[in-house]
């Protein structure tokens, strides 16, 4: 796979920059498979999720328990039950 000039898969002194590859990933398109699952992982809007079919349902859970997980590492073990009681007040009303 190429970009112009570019090798993607070169290492070494030709390493791609963050930068640079954050600039070529904003341009994905939404009908790509990787612009898909991105696009499955942001959705929040309740009348297409009650629409998603079970496997978008897995990938966007998936990827919503490995986002809570990183938080939760973040975090102190008062701030995780803080927000655990939170989830669960809320849950309850």
């Amino acid at each position: 796979m190429q970009y112009p000039q570019k090798d993607l898969y070169a290492t070494g002194d030709d390493d791609m920059e963050w930068r640079e590859f954050i600039t070529l990933l904003s341009g994905i398109m939404p009908e790509t498979p990787l612009g898909q699952i991105i696009k499955i992982r942001a959705e929040d809007d309740d009348d297409i999720l009650e629409h998603f079919t079970s496997e978008q349902h897995r990938i966007r859970n998936e990827w919503r328990n490995r986002q809570l997980q990183e938080t939760m590492k973040q975090m102190s073990k008062e701030e995780v039950m803080m927000q655990m009681k939170a989830m669960f007040k809320s849950m309850a009303s």
